[in-house]
């Protein structure tokens, strides 16, 4: 486990790595060692329901600065993604140093993004008015309630390259309520059934990049429950970013494998993973509903990411033993390369 301190030695490696359940460790971006361009940022939220989600990205990726607003509409299903990327912001859009205070807000031609952290509470806030074509506007306004409990924090080395790092917070089982509207349709969220999760990441790391990450926030056996699961990105020898959530308390599991079935010699996105542990803790079914995939290449920037939402089922061991019946838990799993 990481104790409290700097994130980064003044020669810009890690102080240490290995988790936490908060965010022990200070994150200084004045203390990085790499070009300004070289290092990313981003703040990312899903707010999930068993009908539809919505995700909002705002990230400064030293070249380029992505702001992305995507909504799934599970019961149709469909999917639609706007993505608005900016040349060269190195820092300028300031966003926090600590995932639990501060604001982050993007804005350009037709749209504005605003998160905004007020005590126990986060305001997600904004539109992107021609979202569909047509002039077609989506409108939110979402309260993510964070009551007491602990967190996925992770400090990742890469191995052979001592100035590249990756600190992630991840908060999942955050009470969601309020309110889409895209298309003439209204997509209601209450806090009875619907959770968000913020992923919150800054770092300096490869060029080419591949990882693993699945993310499902709910109920079970009464209490709210959730998972973060993830691999594939980095030296993760001293620590792994999985756990399971339950009652505000994190259970840490050892390692973890997506078992995406295959076709043709090809991954076949679309039918059931089977998602195991290495210490007989975790084993989930997860059934696809959507898969969001983005395939983009561009001189030197490519991504190849396939963000499949759906529903876990099977059986998950606490800490203490106690085993969980996770039913029909909605969530995503992802595989994402990246060349940027």
């Amino acid at each position: 486990m990481l104790q409290r301190g700097d994130l980064l030695t003044l020669d810009g490696r890690l102080m240490e790595a290995g988790w936490a359940t908060s965010l022990l460790k200070r994150y200084d971006r004045a203390m990085i060692r790499a070009p300004k361009w070289r290092i990313k940022e981003w703040d990312y939220y899903l707010i999930a329901n068993d009908f539809a989600a919505l995700a909002l990205t705002v990230a400064d990726n030293g070249y380029m600065g992505l702001d992305s607003v995507s909504l799934m509409n599970f019961e149709q299903p469909a999917q639609r993604t706007v993505t608005r990327m900016t040349p060269l912001p190195m820092g300028k859009k300031g966003l926090p140093a600590d995932g639990g205070a501060g604001v982050v807000r993007a804005r350009g031609k037709q749209y504005e993004l605003t998160f905004r952290k007020e005590g126990a509470q986060r305001h997600l806030y904004g539109h992107v008015y021609d979202f569909g074509g047509e002039r077609k506007p989506l409108l939110f306004d979402i309260i993510l309630h964070e009551p007491p409990g602990d967190s996925m924090v992770i400090a990742t080395p890469f191995a052979g390259k001592p100035q590249h790092f990756y600190y992630n917070q991840k908060i999942s089982c955050l009470p969601a309520e309020g309110r889409c509207i895209y298309d003439g349709q209204e997509h209601v969220f209450s806090s009875a059934t619907s959770f968000g999760v913020l992923d919150w990441g800054r770092g300096v790391w490869p060029w080419r990049s591949t990882w693993y990450w699945a993310s499902a926030s709910g109920v079970a056996m009464g209490f709210r429950f959730g998972l973060n699961l993830g691999y594939g990105f980095g030296d993760t020898q001293a620590a792994t970013e999985n756990m399971l959530f339950f009652d505000g308390k994190a259970h840490k599991l050892g390692r973890v494998a997506f078992g995406i079935p295959m076709k043709d010699g090809r991954e076949d996105w679309m039918s059931p993973w089977h998602i195991r542990d290495d210490q007989g803790r975790l084993d989930l079914q997860f059934v696809p509903i959507i898969d969001r995939s983005a395939h983009t290449s561009a001189l030197l920037i490519a991504t190849d990411q396939h963000q499949v939402f759906g529903r876990f089922s099977g059986r998950a061991v606490l800490d203490d033993g106690c085993a969980v019946d996770v039913v029909n838990l909605i969530g995503f799993a992802e595989k994402v390369r990246n060349r940027f």
